[in-house]
């Protein structure tokens, strides 16, 4: 289901709370993924501070829907695998409208991983997320990472990097986490939209509201 208005007016959180999308209007450097430089591989054992860093074989998309295939498989890689992304959209039921649901990319990540609990979906229903929900994501994310898994989201609207850069994703779009600073307060994204800007750091609160009537993927 494409969600082309602006999130924060137009979804109903009851309606809409696991909604996917595609990426609203086209992505060119999102073809780009055999000319992409993969990311740079970080350390994953844990460092001063509370930080975690996986470390990501990135793909960019190859088409403006794949962004839940593609995100899944980014997540996967930290795991060590490369599953062919077309497998991947065939079984969450990707079309050009998007992956519908994160309800259909956990039991994927599941599968991949060989585990039927490795991960859960989780739930944002509302249009913002209170400081609960934000806790809890915060956690789920510390959580996960130190299992040596990264979380998938599925998010929509706009939102703003620790420099600044603003990323918008009107239409909805998925990303991976794959990294946290300070006990989880800010965390690092891998986003196949734009190899230019795979991998950028935001804030869990920022996060969260990203996620608000939508929903991740978590160990």
């Amino acid at each position: 289901m494409r969600t082309d208005l602006i999130r924060k007016t137009a979804l109903t959180a009851a309606g809409l709370a696991f909604t996917g999308g595609a990426i609203a209007g086209p992505v060119t450097t999102a073809y780009a993924a055999s000319d992409a430089k993969p990311a740079t591989q970080t350390q994953t054992d844990r460092k001063p501070n509370g930080e975690r860093e996986l470390g990501v074989r990135y793909e960019a998309q190859p088409n403006f829907y794949y962004c839940g295939p593609a995100a899944t498989r980014n997540a996967l890689s930290v795991q060590g695998k490369n599953i062919n992304v077309d497998d991947m959209a065939k079984e969450m039921g990707t079309t050009e409208a998007g992956t519908n649901s994160i309800n259909d990319i956990t039991p994927v990540l599941n599968k991949e991983t060989g585990k039927t609990d490795a991960y859960h979906s989780v739930e944002i229903s509302s249009p913002d997320a209170d400081a609960k929900q934000t806790d809890t994501l915060r956690a789920d994310i510390v959580k996960t990472i130190d299992n040596g898994r990264a979380v998938v989201a599925n998010i929509a609207g706009t939102s703003t990097d620790t420099t600044g850069t603003t990323h918008s994703y009107e239409g909805g779009h998925y990303i991976s986490v794959v990294g946290y600073r300070d006990n989880g307060t800010t965390v690092t994204i891998a986003d196949s939209a734009d190899p230019n800007t795979a991998s950028y750091q935001i804030s869990v609160e920022h996060l969260a509201d990203w996620i608000a009537t939508r929903g991740y993927a978590t160990s």
